[in-house]
C-alpha cells in the first residue's frame, strides 16, 4: 500500500516535531472500482449493502504489518461493479484517505456476492 499525500504530510510533521499527528482510533478498509493515488480519489463503491468496514493489524515487523482477523464485507444487494482498488481511511464515512493500493486481481461482485479478506491477507509494508 502507498501512503497517500496527506499521510505523508502528517508522518513528516509528526517525526519533524512541526505538528502532532493523532492516530485514527478506528482504520477503515474501502473498495474501489476506479483508479486510487496519492492525492486520493478513485470511484468507492455505493449502494447496495456497501459500508467501509473497521480492519486491525498486527503489530508491524520488519516494516510490514498485516490484518489480525479476517474483514467481511455484507452481503451485496445490487452490483458493486468491478473492484480495482483498496484504500485505508480515518472515518467510516468520508475523511481523509491514509494508504491505498490497486488489487493484484480485479473481482466483480454482484447481487449476493459478499467480498472479503482472511486474517493475514491484507498487507502493508513501508519500504
Amino acid at each position: 500500500m502507498a501512503f497517500t499525500t496527506y499521510l505523508r504530510n502528517k508522518v513528516l510533521d509528526d517525526v519533524l516535531g512541526t505538528a502532532a499527528f493523532t492516530a485514527p482510533s478506528t482504520v477503515y478498509v474501502g473498495l474501489f472500482t476506479s483508479a486510487t493515488g496519492a492525492a486520493g480519489g478513485g470511484t468507492e463503491v455505493s449502494g447496495n449493502g456497501y459500508t467501509r468496514k473497521a480492519i486491525a493489524f498486527d503489530v508491524a515487523s520488519a516494516g510490514a504489518s498485516d490484518n489480525t482477523s479476517a474483514v467481511e464485507f455484507d452481503t451485496a444487494t445490487g452490483s458493486w461493479g468491478t473492484i480495482t482498488h483498496t484504500a485505508l481511511l480515518d472515518a467510516s464515512t468520508s475523511g481523509n484517505m491514509l494508504m491505498e493500493n490497486a488489487l493484484t486481481a480485479s473481482k466483480a461482485i454482484a447481487s449476493g456476492d459478499v467480498f472479503r479478506f482472511q486474517a493475514g491477507e491484507f498487507d502493508v509494508t513501508l519500504t
